[in-house]
């Protein structure tokens, strides 16, 4: 499976960002974050192409903070 169809929770986004679980939702609220694909009301996915582009486009403004 290529990293364009698989499919994150919230640790692994966390973890892949060093971000908060609560900054991810706090980010994502202000649409400052890709927002999740939710696949029951109590499970929701990010796909890890679009974390990876995230970080990318955060990395390359010039700051370490993502």
């Amino acid at each position: 499976m290529d990293s364009s169809s698989k499919l994150l929770r919230i640790d692994e986004v966390s973890e892949m960002t060093t971000l908060a679980k609560s900054t991810i939702w706090l980010k994502v609220s202000q649409q400052a974050f890709p927002p999740p694909i939710r696949l029951s009301p109590a499970i929701c996915v990010w796909r890890e192409s679009s974390i990876e582009d995230w970080i990318n486009s955060h990395s390359s403004q010039g700051g370490n903070h993502v």
